[in-house]
This record gives structure tokens, C-alpha cells and sequence, in this order.
């Protein structure tokens, strides 16, 4: 058998709150035998992070969480520590070199203002006592370990000039400096594309094989903990409900949680008419697992005649040879012709009723082409028909009236919410600029029925957007969007935040409401799965231009350009994968 690494013994963690102390973890027990990868998995909340941070001791101070139980962790030269028994001096000696840490957010874990190179130097300096020159070599021979494209542009660079999957390389450069035995990876890809989020977990496992390294890789999607884990722990409410090896998991689950976590992400086998969300499985209704032979399925023959009611139609938008350029070099305060097309001549078509999904990788000009539509981002050229209007013609004071019929759902519900402001006072906001005619009492009226129609509570309407969770803010801010009564919506990587159950939960709330509310869809994301769970049609964007259209199905299985096959192939491992 192997020897863990670090064994978890009864581990249990509470935090303060108004009402008294909270558990978070609640007596865990755990082994990670040395060499290996333990993937733990579940959703925000179930005490994954909070794991991993009383492992580093990074947790908050007394007064305010305590930790208790043992975190034995074993010494290079034999012998285990306990790392809630250590000061914070040891602590220090160990982290980087005994156990290192990749956080999920790249741009908010690195120094802003720092540039990355130095960033790193500082930490090698600090822990293996290098001159300046021999940091900055090591530093160069890292970043190409963790196949940064140009070493010395990304040591020379600020944070923001990267890309995400760039900073990500180089938080694993920062994690690898001192050569630890144990890397705790916490969700490291949960904001990457799919290319990009495959290119990362190729990258850990090379690197594991490489040092012997022991992972620790937090999730909470089973498909990407399919990909790189050897062992599996599911979590729920700071409780293990589940471990095994990852086939054992995959092809035979037991926990009822563990089998909703497997089901609600949207099949690639079949068209469900609702995704599978975990509260069936947890209330004994598995009848509506995707596993389940009695799915309600979309068949192929409903499928076609509804598309053939809504192509009939004349187009609801049409876009013609649109284009949105930049200016490269310092055009702060200079007029620059653009040299950069980030939307380069583009044209499409969407139906009334339609969900046009349009899938790429970050920098394909995805959200680009979405704003410029609303001309929330002025064109360089083309057309925007909408309903026969042209709306480039428009003026500020006729575009700004025409937006209460497009409205936009934005990607990351934590930003896009005024923290000032009540998820009531949200929902009103746009009513009193479009509805000027509406007394206080209606508005408020409206905004408490769309707090139901999103399925949240009308007493919701007076609570901040930090009391609420990311998935009930992004319910939030669709109940916003649908306040001044739009035809329209583009969804701009509505989802990509979320968990995966909570994401079932609001993909089906968004196919609800165009169902009841008869609504079109701009879907964009840069996960194919959930672009074609979701659409009529796909559009498949790269490097500004449309490269592949279709019917969704068909593109998924007869893929015509090797960019969408990549996209395809890195979709993250299905139940099918793991039984072959």
C-alpha cells in the first residue's frame, strides 16, 4: 500500500457568524498516497477550499474559525508533522517548499502592480537563498517548463497583459520553484477555456510525473476531475459523502449527490428537454437522471419541425460585414485607425424564438460582436438590422430607448450587480429610466413578480447581493434584464461562473422563459457542451471571424474545421471516456 503524503484525521473547521460558530467541515478523514492525484469535488460551499487552507494553516485567526483535529504531513527525512500544531514561523519554512498552493483566481493571487518575473524571483530568493542573476535564470528555465510561449516578454510582463491561461502558468511556476513534495491545486481552471483548461491539467499531470508530486486538485465539476484525478472525494455541507478510485465513482456511484453532480451537466448522447438538477437526486426523483431511460428527450423528428417553423420567418437580427477594431500603440490620447479587427466581418442571421449559440476561446471576439450588436461598443462598419431597423442610424437618445427591447445578461454576477444597491432596487433601476410612467408601488409590484418568476422569494427583494450565492445573483440579474419586457437577450457567458449544478438549474431557468416568454437568445460561452445543449444553431468564432456554422447537433457531430473538432476534443472526460 502506498505511504500518504498527508493523512486528515477528524478535521473539523467552524467559523463565527451572527448566530454563533458554523461548521464548515465536520469531522473529514482522509489519505493521499504519495505520487498521486486526489481530486475533491463539490459544490461552493461544501468545505473544499476551507480544506485546503487549514492544510496550509491559511486560515483566519482565532476568534473568528477554528480549526480542530490532525493534518499530518510527511517529512522528507520520515516522520510527520501536524500542521494545526505548528507556529507560524515553521509554517512559513514549509510553505513553497513542503506544500505549495495554486489559487483559483490567477489575476486576484498575483501582484497587480508587480511584474511577474519579480514576482517570482522574490519568492525563490526568500526560500532557496539565489543571487539575483540565478533567480532570474531559474525563473526563465520555470517558465519554460510550464510552456509559457516567450519567457522573457512573460517575465517582463504585469499580470493584466497576460492571458488567463498565461497567469495560470505562471501561479504553477510559482508553485513548482521550491520543488514541493504536495501541490494543492484550488479550481486552477474554473475560469479557463476548455483548450486552455486542457493544455493545464496535460501540464500538472507531466509535472507530477516529472517530481514524483503529490495534488491536491479541488473541483466542482466531475468531468475535469475525471480528466487528472487517480483517487475522488465528493463533498457536501463540509461532509465526505463519497471516495473511491475515479472509475469506481464514475461507473458505479452510490451516494445520491455524487450521481446529481455526474447527471446535471448537459449529455453529449442526447437532448434532454430538462437538465437533470442535483435536488431530484437528493429528493429520490432519479427519474430524471440523464442515465435514465425515461428522460424526457427532444427527438430528432420534434427538433427538425421546429426548426422549420422558425427559419420561415424573416430574420428578427440581421448583422452584415460587422466590424470593431483598436487602435494598437498609446492612443490615449491620439485618434489611431484601428490595426487590431477583433470583430472582423462578420455576418449573421437569428429567428424569433431562436437560441443562436456562438461558442469560442477567450479573445475570438465573442463578447465583442455581443456588445457591438447593443453598440455598448461602437462598430468600425457593417449593418445592425433589427426588426428593420437600422441600428447604427440610431442616435444615443433612439438606442438608448431600443435597449429596453435587447437587454444583455453579463458573465460574472458578482460585478455586475451595484453592491449599493438591494437585488430589489437592481430590478427597478431599468424600469425607471424605461417606464418613467410607473409609480413606485407598480415597480416595486413588478420587480417582486420577477423575483418569482426567476425562482427567488419576494422577500429577497430587500437582501444585498453578498447575502445571496453566485447562482441566485445571476437569477438576479436575469430578472433585471427581463424587467423592461424584451424580445431579446444575449447571454454572454451567463453560466461560465457557476457551478455545474447550479448551472443546470439556471440553463433550465433561461430555456423556461423563453418558452413562456417568447424570447431569442444570443448564447454565448466558450463550453461547446452547454452551447449545444442550449441552441438551434451554433456559430463557431476564432480570431474575429466566423469559421464553422450549423444546426447545433450536426456541428458537434460532423465538425467541418479542425478548430471546432479541438474544441470538441477538450470538452472534459464523459462516463463514455471512462468505461473505454
Amino acid at each position: 500500500m502506498d505511504q500518504p503524503i498527508l493523512s486528515i484525521r477528524n478535521l473539523t473547521v467552524s467559523f463565527r457568524n451572527e448566530t454563533g460558530w458554523q461548521r464548515a467541515v465536520n469531522q473529514i478523514s482522509f489519505d493521499l498516497p504519495e505520487g498521486k492525484i486526489l481530486g475533491i469535488v463539490g459544490e461552493s460551499g461544501s468545505g473544499k477550499s476551507v480544506t485546503s487552507l487549514a492544510v496550509m494553516k491559511l486560515l483566519p485567526g482565532k476568534g473568528i474559525c477554528t480549526a480542530e483535529g490532525e493534518i499530518l504531513f510527511a517529512m522528507p527525512g520520515g516522520g510527520t508533522l501536524d500542521m494545526l500544531a505548528q507556529g507560524e514561523k515553521k509554517m512559513q519554512e514549509i510553505r513553497g517548499s513542503g506544500i505549495s498552493m495554486i489559487f483559483q483566481e490567477p489575476m486576484t493571487s498575483l501582484n497587480p502592480v508587480m511584474k511577474c518575473g519579480k514576482q517570482l524571483t522574490e519568492a525563490i530568493r526568500l526560500h532557496l537563498s539565489f543571487s539575483r542573476r540565478k533567480a532570474r535564470e531559474f525563473v526563465y528555465e520555470l517558465f519554460r517548463e510550464v510552456h509559457l510561449p516567450d519567457p522573457g516578454k512573460a517575465f517582463d510582463s504585469y499580470p493584466h497583459q497576460l492571458s488567463g491561461g498565461q497567469k495560470q502558468r505562471v501561479m504553477i511556476a510559482m508553485a513548482i520553484a521550491c520543488r514541493p513534495r504536495l501541490m494543492i491545486a484550488d479550481e486552477p481552471t474554473t475560469a479557463l477555456d476548455v483548450t486552455v483548461q486542457k493544455t493545464i491539467l496535460t501540464l500538472l499531470k507531466s509535472l507530477k510525473d516529472k517530481y514524483n508530486l503529490s495534488i491536491i486538485f479541488i473541483s466542482h465539476d466531475l468531468g475535469v476531475i475525471s480528466e487528472i484525478a487517480d483517487v475522488v472525494l465528493v463533498m457536501n455541507k463540509g461532509e465526505i459523502v463519497e471516495q473511491g478510485s475515479i472509475r469506481e465513482i464514475f461507473t458505479n456511484p452510490h451516494h445520491p449527490y455524487t450521481r446529481g453532480l455526474l447527471a446535471c451537466r448537459p449529455p453529449l448522447d442526447k437532448r434532454p428537454r430538462r437538465l437533470p438538477v442535483v435536488s431530484d437526486f437528493l429528493q429520490g426523483n432519479e427519474a430524471a437522471g440523464a442515465g435514465d431511460p425515461r428522460i424526457d428527450v427532444v427527438s430528432t423528428e420534434e427538433r427538425i419541425a421546429h426548426h422549420q417553423h422558425l427559419y420561415q420567418q424573416d430574420p428578427l437580427l440581421k448583422v452584415s460585414n460587422l466590424q470593431v477594431g483598436y487602435a494598437s500603440g498609446n492612443a490615449l490620447f491620439k485618434k489611431r485607425k484601428p490595426q487590431f479587427f477583433a470583430v472582423d466581418n462578420v455576418s449573421l442571421e437569428v429567428f424569433k424564438g431562436e437560441t443562436l449559440g456562438l461558442v469560442g476561446e477567450s479573445g475570438c471576439g465573442k463578447t465583442t460582436l455581443g456588445r457591438a450588436i447593443l453598440r455598448l461598443i461602437e462598430p468600425a462598419g457593417g449593418e445592425i438590422h433589427y426588426g428593420g431597423v437600422n441600428l447604427r442610424t440610431l442616435s444615443p437618445d433612439q438606442m438608448r430607448k431600443m435597449r429596453k427591447r435587447i437587454q444583455i445578461i453579463f458573465q460574472d454576477p458578482y460585478s455586475s450587480l451595484n453592491p449599493r444597491l438591494t437585488a430589489g432596487q437592481s430590478i427597478v433601476e431599468p424600469m425607471i429610466v424605461h417606464e418613467p410612467g410607473c409609480s413606485k408601488a407598480q415597480r416595486r409590484q413588478k420587480a417582486l413578480e420577477l423575483l418569482e418568476k426567476v425562482s427567488l422569494k419576494g422577500s429577497d427583494f430587500d437582501r444585498y447581493p453578498h447575502q445571496f450565492s453566485g447562482g441566485q445573483r445571476q437569477r438576479i440579474c436575469i430578472a433585471r434584464a427581463l424587467a423592461t419586457e424584451p424580445d431579446f437577450i444575449i447571454c454572454d457567458e451567463s453560466v461560465s461562473a457557476l457551478d455545474v449544478s447550479v448551472q443546470a438549474q439556471v440553463l433550465n431557468l433561461l430555456n423556461d422563459l423563453k418558452n413562456t416568454l417568447g424570447l431569442t437568445y444570443i448564447f454565448i460561452s466558450h463550453d461547446l457542451s452547454v452551447v449545444r445543449f442550449m441552441s438551434d444553431r451554433m456559430l463557431v468564432m476564432k480570431g474575429g471571424k466566423l469559421v464553422e456554422s450549423g444546426e447545433a447537433d450536426f456541428v458537434y457531430a460532423n465538425p467541418a474545421n479542425e478548430y471546432t473538432r479541438r474544441l470538441i476534443a477538450s470538452i472534459p472526460g464523459t462516463v463514455s471516456k471512462l468505461k473505454h
